[in-house]
């Protein structure tokens, strides 16, 4: 696999940079960032348990971030690169947002919105599923061999 600065294989490494910070502070590891015009213009990771809050998950606080950053709430031009693929509820903002690509990794065969109703999605959202899934699954089962390890 080539890895030039701007190719979806570089973003998504980022993102998983955002997932090991949620690993190593005992959140589930998924990591989010979106990028405008090549550039990165938010990062977040799973803050559920930190901030007490079900609704903190990466995609949230990434679309949150870029939106402030951007000034408006709109990601018409943006490309948000998430380690696993997106529950309902951040399908539905990811919508509302009407961004313009999103990246995944991981599918989550549970609550992925793939499962839930794909149109969840903007029509005009591009999708690119299964990028660096591997890594990603790595992270996810190293997560939860260890809590299950705790309890």
């Amino acid at each position: 696999m080539e890895l030039t600065v701007y190719s979806d294989e570089h973003y998504m490494k980022e993102a998983l940079k955002q997932a090991q910070m949620a690993f190593d502070q005992d959140e589930i590891p998924v990591g989010a960032i979106v990028v405008c015009q090549k550039t990165i213009i938010a990062r977040a990771y799973n803050q559920t348990e930190m901030l007490n809050d079900v609704t903190a998950h990466a995609e949230m606080l990434a679309i949150t971030s870029a939106a402030n950053y951007l000034g408006g709430k709109y990601l018409k031009d943006c490309t948000l690169y998430i380690t696993m693929e997106p529950c309902g509820m951040c399908a539905g903002a990811l919508f509302w947002s009407q961004i313009n690509k999103i990246v995944y990794a991981l599918p989550d065969e549970k609550r992925g919105f793939t499962k839930i109703n794909p149109a969840m999605i903007h029509p005009k959202t591009e999708v690119r599923a299964g990028l660096m899934a591997s890594e990603s699954k790595q992270l996810i089962d190293a997560f939860f061999t260890n809590a299950r390890r705790k309890n």
